[in-house]
């Protein structure tokens, strides 16, 4: 298998700087939907601390931020992406580098895990699904936006507009497969909907 993450980076590195300003389905606005779709969800909960995993720019976290005061982590692989949102300056936000599959973080450490648009590029999505249950405290929950496509899809988006994987990396992210990972993983599944055209939020709720 080629070098995933390391493509994936260089990838995200060269669209970081456009990133929020542009609004295209192969830039950022599939992401947009799913981050203000989360925000939405999120007005009403409760919560002191939030990890959002392929947080790119931070643009969920500023949204987030603005509702909420609390602690906000945003972790991504792209060093570019970190760096535009560091300079936001977001109070309360710290971002950083690293990986999905392979949180710097210990158990039970936030009480909301969220993902925007970013699931169906993880070369290893059942570590990814595990590693968000782990740092979810009991009861936290995990809000996973992403649009629906496996198999030619995920093949054609992977391989022509993101030229990223080989053909072993393509898994299935429609919305049902979703929910069966994160039962799988251990979450209960609260809410499941498509929520504009292929795009769909995911909410499981790490047990007491």
């Amino acid at each position: 298998m080629k070098d995933y993450e390391a493509l994936s980076k260089k990838h995200f590195d060269a669209q970081a700087a456009d990133y929020d300003a542009k609004d295209t389905v192969l830039c950022s606005r599939e992401g947009k939907i799913s981050c203000r779709d989360i925000a939405v969800l999120l007005q009403d909960k409760s919560y002191d601390s939030l990890l959002d995993v392929g947080c790119g720019t931070g643009f969920l976290i500023d949204m987030l931020a603005g509702q909420k005061p609390a602690y906000y982590v945003g972790l991504d692989l792209s060093t570019e992406m970190i760096k535009m949102a560091k300079q936001k300056n977001i109070a309360g936000a710290d971002f950083m580098e690293g990986s999905a599959d392979k949180l710097p973080f210990p158990d039970d450490s936030f009480d909301i895990v969220t993902c925007s648009q970013s699931f169906h590029h993880y070369p290893y999505p059942d570590k990814a699904m595990s590693e968000a249950f782990r740092v979810l405290k009991k009861g936290g929950l995990y809000i996973l936006s992403d649009t629906g496509i496996g198999g030619l899809g995920a093949w054609i988006d992977n391989h022509i507009f993101f030229k990223l994987a080989t053909s072993g990396d393509c898994h299935t992210t429609d919305r049902k497969g979703i929910a069966r990972m994160m039962e799988k993983a251990g979450f209960t599944v609260t809410d499941s909907r498509q929520i504009s055209g292929m795009i769909y939020t995911v909410t499981g709720r790490r047990p007491q």
